[in-house]
């Protein structure tokens, strides 16, 4: 059985992969105000929820992108599951090199979402994550990351509206039928939802011209299916990419394998 972990800005997120398909995924909200032992608390629970002993985990494979929690959370597993846990970082996987000038910049997610798009397709692609960031990840059929382009998420940008401007109601993320708001609700809808839609197909417009028309796109993060009218840009939208990146990463290192 393989664990994967993805800590991310908003949600740490961990599953279980055995008899090959993610058995279980759970949610918890990414506090660096708390300490281990909320998080192991919390873990060993849903294990017990589940029926599950911790020595069936024979694969720990961590992603993060919050470095206070890294290390709480590397605790954890070590508590766990044993001092053997995969930490996910730009020189983890040999067969991805990153052509960027910084390779350590960019997100163990990010490396974990090209990891699955070069293994299940052989040609150009962008992934894009809509998660607390919107990213555009490419990479090319030769197995390189190139680069990466970042923007504020969907719920990043509504709660930053709401923050600086204080006669705006929360609304829920529905596509509205018209970009001419009739009331507030259509309004902040109509220009979040709908110009999102705009934004994500002219960055993909521009990714493919760079990459010489050659570029299929895959899309993942808690937020992919919102835009419904997106759809078509893409061959695949898997909520689970990340973790099935984090997945072949563990296969391909796994201890004594």
């Amino acid at each position: 059985m393989l664990l994967a972990v993805d800590v991310g800005n908003t949600d740490t997120v961990f599953g279980l992969y055995q008899s090959d398909e993610w058995e279980y995924i759970w949610r918890m909200r990414s506090l660096v105000q708390e300490n281990e032992s909320h998080y192991e608390s919390r873990l060993r629970l849903h294990f017990l929820e589940a029926g599950l002993w911790f020595g069936d985990v024979d694969t720990v494979v961590l992603s993060s992108v919050v470095p206070a929690m890294t290390p709480i959370i590397q605790k954890v597993l070590r508590s766990m599951f044993g001092d053997e846990v995969i930490v996910v970082g730009p020189d983890i996987y040999p067969e991805l090199s990153i052509a960027i000038n910084h390779p350590h910049e960019i997100g163990a997610d990010l490396i974990a979402n090209s990891v699955a798009v070069m293994t299940r397709y052989q040609e150009n692609c962008v992934v894009v994550d809509f998660g607390t960031a919107l990213t555009f990840t490419t990479v090319s059929k030769d197995r390189k990351i190139l680069g990466v382009a970042i923007l504020p998420g969907l719920m990043t940008a509504v709660k930053a509206l709401f923050a600086n401007t204080a006669q705006l109601p929360e609304v829920p993320l529905v596509l509205p039928k018209t970009a001419i708001g009739k009331n507030t609700t259509e309004a902040i809808q109509a220009g979040i939802l709908l110009g999102y839609e705009g934004l994500v197909k002219s960055l993909l417009q521009r990714i493919r011209q760079e990459m010489g028309g050659e570029c299929i796109a895959v899309a993942t993060g808690g937020l992919s299916s919102i835009i419904e009218t997106l759809q078509d840009e893409f061959v695949e939208i898997d909520t689970n990419l990340t973790l099935d990146g984090l997945r072949i990463i563990g296969e391909r290192l796994r201890p004594n394998a």
